[in-house]
């Protein structure tokens, strides 16, 4: 079933180049589906590169989503031309009333900073708190996952000596879950993060289930609230060259990075990344949208509490 997205989108082009089926608001209006809503904060600094990501992933299922595209007021995006911004999202506060089946809560790159340092802090913990009770299921990738577990939880985040960068196998801690339905006993998942959320902390709150974990990566996915809130440090959402492009864009800057782990065929930059995530992070979007948002939302949004 396709995606019905905001017209004009530049992910709709350029999906249908991968051949991925996707439909604009207008043709979508046709079809007479109660579509699930799905909300995306994009917090990360290359806006349209992460629709196009996270489209690509929410694509592979037989349901029948609707995209949404939230904005936080206090930030105002220095990568996304402010046409794109003014045309495809909208202000948190313009849709504090609506309610979603699903949420996406993007990392964002202000990991260097205590949370309380982050400029549009504030609206962020009202957001989350927002979600609880206008949301069937959220998710929260990478420095959003950090920071919704120290803010409902009071989970700290920790340095790291140096970036955890690449591609590290997970380990399904309950592979019974409906979330790893189809996985394999390990699977692969991108990292790239300065900062880390440490095992024990979460282990001590009854609130929080460690659900997956990596001996080179640490801590990868935590749930919460039966699935309501699932928080997952790495980007099973990025594309095979995301990472490829970090990388040469810390070596432009002259930034101290090393090779991204695991990624390079025969850990060579001029041969190109091996692929080696991609099914299973379909599989997370999938499993995810199907068990924890079609299978638990109620027909009408406005039950949702």
């Amino acid at each position: 079933m396709p995606l019905k997205l905001p017209d004009k989108l530049p992910a709709i082009e350029l999906l249908k180049e991968e051949n991925i089926f996707v439909m604009d608001s207008s043709r979508a209006r046709m079809q007479d589906i109660r579509p699930l809503r799905i909300v995306v904060l994009n917090l990360m600094p290359l806006k349209i590169t992460t629709e196009t990501d996270l489209v690509r992933l929410l694509s592979n299922t037989p349901l029948q989503l609707e995209i949404e595209f939230m904005k936080v007021k206090a930030h105002t995006s220095k990568n996304t031309p402010i046409e794109h911004m003014k045309a495809f999202y909208r202000d948190f506060q313009l849709m504090r009333d609506d309610k979603y089946d699903g949420m996406i809560i993007t990392g964002a790159p202000v990991e260097h900073l205590d949370f309380e340092e982050v400029t549009y802090w504030d609206e962020m913990t009202e957001i989350f708190d927002w979600s609880r009770t206008h949301v069937t299921s959220t998710m929260y990738i990478c420095w959003a996952a950090q920071a919704g577990l120290y803010h409902h939880y009071g989970i700290p985040k920790y340095p790291l000596p140096e970036k955890m960068f690449g591609i590290f196998p997970q380990k399904p801690l309950i592979p019974s879950l409906p979330i790893f339905r189809g996985f394999d006993d390990v699977f692969f998942m991108p990292h790239s993060r300065h900062t880390e959320i440490h095992k024990e902390d979460i282990l001590a709150r009854p609130e929080l289930t460690l659900i997956a974990e990596s001996e080179e990566s640490g801590v990868s996915m935590v749930m919460a609230r039966g699935g309501r809130e699932i928080y997952i440090t790495g980007h099973s959402e990025y594309s095979p060259l995301t990472l490829d492009t970090e990388y040469k864009r810390d070596l432009a800057k002259k930034l101290p990075i090393k090779k991204p782990q695991n990624y390079y065929i025969d850990d060579d930059p001029a041969k190109g990344p091996l692929v080696s995530w991609r099914t299973h992070g379909n599989m997370l979007f999938l499993n995810w949208l199907n068990y924890y948002i079609y299978q638990e939302t109620p027909y009408n949004l406005n039950d949702i509490h």
